[in-house]
Formats: C-alpha cells, structure tokens, sequence
C-alpha cells in the first residue's frame, strides 16, 4: 500500500531544523547518554518481573524490589525526556501551528523555547541542586526498614535529567535560529 504525502501532511510539516557543529556534538552526547540509559527499562523489567515471581509464587515480596522498581523508573524517564526531545520524538500539540507557513512555525518554536521551555527548565534546574545537595548531606534513605539506602542517588538523575534537557533546549533554541537564518536571512 502506498503512502501518498502532501505538503500538509504530518510528515512533511514537521520542522527540519539546520545544525551547527556544536548543536551536532551536544545532540549526540545528549542522544548517547539517553540511549545508555535506555537500558534501565530493560532492568525495570526484570525488577518488576522477579517481584512479581516472589510475590505471587513464592508469597514473599521484598519492599527493595519495590522502591527499585520507582527509582529505575524515575531514573529512566528523567534521563528519557532529553534524548526525546533532541529527536522531536515528544508530544506535541501543534493545533495553533499547524496551518502556519514554516518561517512562522519557526517563530512559535522559538519564542515558545525561550519563553516558556527554557525558563521552566530552568527553574527546576535551580531548585533541584538544593534538594538534592540536602538529600546527600543528611545521607536520606528509605522511611521503610527494608527500603533503599542512599535515596540521594536517585534525587542526582532530578538535576543532570534537567541538565541535559537544558542542553538540549539551548541546542533546539540554537537550530531554530540557525534555520531562520539560512532559510529566510533573518539576523543578516
């Protein structure tokens, strides 16, 4: 069966953003470190799968597997949510943009980075380096009695998640401007 595409597709109405050499090498590392990553999920399975086994066969569940199974889940989300956005694999609600003309879709994503993404990125960025850096210095663990010892590990991923989303913010932002540029002589 073919695929006939328009114009207006989805496809082909997805912005195709220029890189520069920096762009390039912060992308790769922000795509390399998610794709690292990526094997937590692979993990989380077979931590959620031997809970299970132990729990439903054996009738023994250990609270450990538990508070395993959210810190290799927030783990590989917060680490996921950059190396998505650097492939514009994230969801996106282009309802306002999507009958525009590309110059001005590239205006709304880039006054949409700058003026929401970014600021909001930043904002947690900021205010996670404390909450962490208490988590460390008073050594937090599990409330539980057979929970997870150094909780503060999985605070960390908080602050480098947000890290490398700032990255690949100020990347996108950068692309953005660099198509506008090359494609419509804006800022020449």
């Amino acid at each position: 069966m073919a695929v006939n595409l328009t114009e207006n597709s989805a496809l082909d109405r997805k912005l195709k953003l220029e890189h520069t050499s920096i762009t390039k090498k912060i992308d790769t590392f922000v795509t390399n470190v998610g794709e690292i990553f990526n094997w937590f999920w692979v993990i989380l399975i077979a931590v959620i799968l031997i809970n299970v086994i132990l729990r439903y066969v054996f009738k023994n569940g250990m609270i450990e597997l538990e508070e395993l199974q959210w810190h290799l889940y927030a783990i590989g989300w917060l680490i996921g949510l950059s190396s998505t956005y650097v492939v514009d694999g994230h969801v996106r609600v282009d309802v306002l943009t999507d009958k525009l003309a590309i110059k001005r879709r590239l205006w709304f994503e880039f006054f949409g980075i700058l003026l929401l993404f970014l600021p909001f990125i930043i904002l947690v960025f900021v205010y996670s380096i404390p909450f962490f850096e208490l988590s460390w210095a008073s050594s937090e663990r599990s409330t539980s009695a057979n929970g997870l010892p150094a909780r503060w590990f999985v605070k960390g991923f908080l602050v480098l998640g947000f890290f490398l989303l700032l990255l690949a913010g100020l990347s996108r932002l950068t692309r953005v401007l660099v198509t506008l540029r090359s494609k419509f002589g804006v800022g020449k």
